[in-house]
């Protein structure tokens, strides 16, 4: 099969486990390819992401591999299935890898985690705020970089909105909400935005308040994607220096801990509402 120059974030995902399960079973890149009836080449190809690899090639290399996880295996095998290139590739010559990634992982999750400190998650920004907030990145955007970021940011916001949409859970601290950003002409709508989005069945909006002291975390937004297995999450972090993706067992973990542990801090959903509704009429 050819080569892929800019294999896609699954494809990768789907080899990187594959190299997982040859490693902890001992078995050497040549030793797989002599399994197979190939070489060494095409195993480290595959485990790249820069060769496709059909799902029963991943039943068969899981079997050489001990692997006595069927789900995981499956997991594994459906990874395989997608032939047509995602919205985000039209973007590909424009954006950051990690960031069309995460549209992708977005996509295909199963459910979503979210937690922000001084800004509003990305998938619940109005057009408007999105705009003032990509305005004022560093480094600094062109007008047309900034609308090309933007109409990027509100197409990642269909797995939010689409008839089966991607459950959500984000917790937001009380800061964000006070930041004010564009105004009120901005940030009042912002706020109703908020307070109608956490009203959807798949949404679970919380605020975690001032009153709740110091919190755990450097603070940095993390996106959390699940996928169908455990071992397929991922997590997302923004960071001064660009953007990460983390997806090591121990991570996973320890990303699971932090978020359960800024949920334990934050507001019910009711009384997220009802600060919701007093800081509109501020905006008023």
């Amino acid at each position: 099969m050819a080569t892929n120059s800019t294999p896609t974030a699954r494809r990768r995902r789907l080899g990187a486990e594959l190299r997982k399960l040859r490693e902890r079973a001992g078995i050497t890149a040549t030793e797989a390819a002599v399994l197979l009836g190939g070489n060494q080449a095409r195993i480290s190809n595959i485990e790249a992401g820069r060769y496709g690899v059909s799902a029963d090639r991943v039943r068969a290399l899981s079997r050489h591999y001990a692997c006595t996880d069927r789900r995981l295996v499956e997991a594994l095998a459906a990874m395989t299935g997608e032939r047509r290139s995602g919205w985000w590739e039209e973007y590909r010559d424009d954006l950051p890898g990690n960031l069309l990634d995460l549209a992708e992982l977005e996509h295909h999750g199963t459910a979503l985690r979210a937690a922000t400190t001084c800004t509003l998650p990305d998938l619940l920004q109005t057009v408007d705020h999105a705009r003032e907030a990509l305005a004022r990145g560093v480094p600094e955007l062109s007008p047309p970089e900034t609308e090309r970021r933007l109409s990027f940011r509100i197409r990642r916001q269909d797995v939010v909105f689409r008839t089966e949409a991607v459950p959500y859970r984000v917790v937001i601290h009380e800061a964000a909400l006070h930041m004010g950003l564009g105004g009120s002409r901005v940030a009042g709508p912002q706020l109703r935005h908020l307070l109608a989005m956490s009203e959807r069945e798949t949404i679970s909006l919380r605020v975690i308040p001032f009153a709740s002291g110091g919190q755990p975390g450097a603070g940095q937004p993390i996106t959390y994607v699940q996928g169908s297995v455990a071992q397929l999450d991922t997590v997302h972090l923004e960071q001064a220096h660009g953007l990460a993706q983390l997806d090591t067992d121990a991570l996973l973990r320890t990303y699971r801990q932090l978020l359960n542990r800024l949920e334990s801090l934050a507001l019910d959903v009711r009384a997220t509402r009802e600060l919701l509704r007093s800081l509109m009429a501020t905006h008023a």
